[in-house]
Formats: structure tokens, C-alpha cells, sequence
């Protein structure tokens, strides 16, 4: 790919947030020095922040063009046709999610949850994308577009291989093997999210009664590490060490990464999952006169460890604390159901 002119430095920088811009080709080709200090920044920004953002990162722009251009096109067709390739079990997590099915939260409660999607559904539809060929988990392909099938399947592939990068840093950074986590994310046991957020009118963002109204609630992501692509709108915030949520602004051809809770799991609470929201984008040049904020598009690649892995404290993180290990040992697939059936 070509090389983008961004590298590394600050993205977000405000009220004790402090999410660093890194250049990702640093650790994927450079010199011994430069991949250790690149995987100390990484594991830094997951340690204080839980977020990153990566460039270079070995997809190219083309690629996440074509993609976000595929995905459009999935959501501009009828109805009726999105209906016929509806997600259907948390097991599986493929197909399609219509508006108002899915409410992002923190709740664990599935009436709680429900209750909350009455109450302030999440503004969006997606569809859900896992590993090609699983028994008895189909992906859920519209059959007027094998292109569309083609390039799902190819990006998701793309971003396996930079799952297992990122986690070859993680683990550089915490003075493991290199190799350590391979054998957990070999698998590709992860979610390919295409998401659409529609026009929305703004007055729906002026609740009468005072609830406030978010395109995707407040929450945590539930694997080891998230892949967000996001478009030009903008809209992503991340709550800040004061409480409050900051914006996490799009950079042209990056990757927003962030820390999942089986990751903080995983490192004893040595990495953090942090909360995050998608909220109305902040408003364009020459659209403050528009009663309505534009569609917004994102690609979401939630990264999990093979279902079939137990996960226990990562050696390093709970030696000497004292509190020695917070959490008893984990399966990764029953762990992820189990979070996704209180959420649909």
C-alpha cells in the first residue's frame, strides 16, 4: 500500500483522554528498536486510554473504499430483501439487523435491555459477517451480488492478519513471546460489522423528555480488540478519565482500535475496556440550516480469541498484585454468546 503521510503523534488529547496516533509500518517492518518502542505505545494506549489509533497499517485505502462502497450498497436495498437474511442466533451472530433490534448498553439484564430499547432504541441497522465456510453458521450473502460476497470475504481475511499483528505487539509490549497469542487468534473466530446509521431528522436528538437520544448507547465491546473504520461523519465518543465523553474524530486512512473486556479480562485489568458511544455527528460546513443529519457509514472488525480457548490471566499482568488473579478462567466462545444474547 502506499505509505499515508500520517504517523505518529496524538489523536485525541482532552480531559485526561489521551489516545496516540501510531505508525503501525514501525512495528510490521522496522528495525528491532523501532518494533519494540512501537509495541510499547501500543500497549501504553491500551493501558491508559483502552484506544488507539493505528496508520499504515497494511490495508490499503482502495481496499476500505471498496468495502465501505459495498456496504452501501447492501443497505440501499429494499427492505424486503434485508429482511429475507435476518441474524438469527447469538451462536451463530450473521445476518442482517433491522433498526431497533440490537441496543448496545451496559446492562447485562436481558429485561433491562429491553426495556432500554423501548425507551431509546439505537439509530442504526447492520449486518453481521463472521468466518466463510462454518458448519451449521452460514453468512447470510444477498444472491444479487457475489461481489458483494467477494469483498466481504477477502476484507475479512485482511483483518484477521492485522488481528494477529496487533496482538504480536501486545504482546512484544508486555515482554512475552512474540508469538504468544497466536495460537488465540489463528482461528478467526471474529465479526465483520458493516454498519449504517440513516438520515435522521435532528429534532429526534430534542427528546421532549429528557432522555437523551444516541445513534448507538454507551457501551463496552466484549473480545479481545475492535477494528473501527469510520467515514468522514464523525460521531464517535470515548468516555474520558472525567467522566465525560470526548469526540473521537475520523483521521483520514487510520484505524480506531480498541481494548474489548476479554481482553481487560484476559490482562487482569492491566488494559482497559473503555466505554464509548455514537452520538449526532457535529454539524458540517453549510448544513446548519438542514433539519436533518446525513447517513453515516462504519466498519466495525470485533476480534475475538478462538471460541474453543479457555482464557486466564496473561503471565505477567497478576504475579506479585495484590489481588493476584481477579477473575477465574473463561471458555472465549461461551463467554461472547452469553454477552450477545442479552444484547439482541
Amino acid at each position: 500500500m502506499n505509505k499515508s503521510t500520517v504517523s505518529t503523534g496524538t489523536a485525541v488529547e482532552k480531559d485526561n483522554l489521551f489516545i496516540p496516533l501510531i505508525d503501525f509500518s514501525l512495528f510490521l517492518s522496522g528495525s528491532p528498536s523501532e518494533r519494540r518502542s512501537t509495541a510499547t505505545s501500543i500497549l501504553h494506549g491500551f493501558q491508559r486510554a483502552g484506544f488507539i489509533y493505528l496508520s499504515n497499517h497494511s490495508i490499503a485505502p482502495s481496499t476500505v473504499s471498496r468495502v465501505f462502497s459495498s456496504s452501501a450498497s447492501f443497505f440501499a436495498l429494499p427492505q424486503p430483501k434485508k429482511d429475507a437474511l435476518a441474524w438469527y442466533s447469538p451462536a451463530a451472530n450473521r445476518g442482517y439487523v433491522a433498526h431497533g433490534r440490537e441496543k448496545v448498553t451496559q446492562l447485562a439484564d436481558k429485561g433491562d435491555v429491553e426495556a432500554l430499547r423501548a425507551a431509546v432504541p439505537d439509530l442504526k441497522e447492520s449486518m453481521e459477517i463472521g468466518k466463510e465456510g462454518e458448519e451449521g453458521k452460514p453468512n447470510m450473502w444477498p444472491k444479487e451480488d457475489e461481489a458483494f460476497k467477494e469483498t466481504m470475504i477477502g476484507f475479512f481475511e485482511e483483518c484477521k492478519e492485522l488481528h494477529v499483528n496487533v496482538m504480536r505487539a501486545v504482546a512484544v509490549g508486555l515482554g512475552l513471546e512474540e508469538d504468544w497469542f497466536d495460537g488465540f487468534t489463528d482461528g478467526g473466530d471474529n465479526t465483520l460489522r458493516l454498519l449504517h446509521y440513516p438520515e435522521v431528522k435532528k429534532s429526534v436528538f430534542r427528546r421532549e423528555d429528557g432522555v437523551e437520544q444516541v445513534r448507538a448507547g454507551e457501551h463496552t465491546d466484549y473480545g479481545s480488540i475492535t477494528l473501527l473504520f469510520q467515514d468522514s461523519r464523525g460521531g464517535l465518543q470515548v468516555l474520558s478519565p472525567n467522566n465525560t465523553f470526548i469526540d473521537a474524530t475520523p483521521i483520514p486512512d487510520t484505524i480506531v482500535v480498541n481494548a474489548g473486556d476479554l481482553l481487560a479480562r484476559w490482562s487482569n485489568d492491566t488494559i482497559k475496556s473503555t466505554t464509548h458511544r455514537v452520538v449526532e455527528p457535529p454539524p458540517t460546513p453549510g448544513s446548519e440550516n438542514s433539519d436533518v443529519y446525513p447517513a453515516r457509514y462504519s466498519i466495525a472488525y470485533f476480534c475475538n480469541p478462538n471460541f474453543d480457548k479457555w482464557i486466564d490471566a496473561i503471565p505477567g499482568t497478576w504475579e506479585g498484585t495484590s489481588t493476584g488473579k481477579k477473575y477465574e478462567r473463561v471458555n472465549s466462545g461461551e463467554y461472547l454468546e452469553r454477552r450477545l444474547a442479552a444484547t439482541y
